[in-house]
């Protein structure tokens, strides 16, 4: 079986991965018979409660914020913090769900929202380098959200625009390539 084609959806939290992510999967619904690969959308995300999209799977099935805060008596970030940390000591749950997608399948995997995941503790850089090591590194993109308000106003594009760049920087000084 070959390696799905994957496709993170990154950004801010309230930014507006979850619609992007929906709008792209109806989006490639309408195209009908032209459509070449089936596209799913999974959710990485322990503290997301709604989604508009069809989940092909999630990781609160492995792992919930909700959970985490009420046995840990951990706050929402600690929690959200813990639950991806929890998933890098269980990553063969995310290898075992991947392999069920062959190449001709496109996963949009719907990511976390806290900045810091990405900037300042490393988890996310790990999960990407694990991805890597299975064999997607090839097939992998990332899309960085952020709200739309961000383009129609200089300082918060500026602001929009580093947050993007020190995500993309701290990707970078990683070992691996982005």
């Amino acid at each position: 079986m070959g390696r799905c084609t994957i496709q993170l959806v990154t950004g801010p939290a309230g930014s507006g991965k979850s619609t992007y992510s929906h709008i792209l999967q109806e989006h490639v619904l309408t195209l009908g018979p032209r459509n070449r690969r089936r596209i799913h959308v999974v959710n990485l995300d322990p503290a997301a409660e709604h989604f508009r999209y069809d989940v092909a799977f999630d990781i609160r099935e492995l792992i919930s914020v909700d959970d985490v805060m009420e046995e840990l008596q951990l706050g929402p970030n600690g929690s959200l913090v813990y639950c991806m940390e929890y998933l890098l000591e269980n990553m063969d749950w995310l290898e075992e769900h991947l392999d069920a997608y062959d190449d001709d399948e496109y996963l949009i995997i719907d990511c976390p929202g806290q900045i810091e995941l990405y900037t300042h503790i490393p988890v996310m850089n790990k999960i990407i380098d694990q991805l890597r090591t299975w064999g997607y590194g090839e097939n992998m993109v990332s899309v960085f959200v952020v709200d739309a308000t961000f383009v129609t106003d200089p300082a918060k594009f500026i602001s929009g625009s580093l947050l993007a760049l020190s995500a993309m920087i701290a990707r970078r000084n990683c070992k691996g390539r982005w």
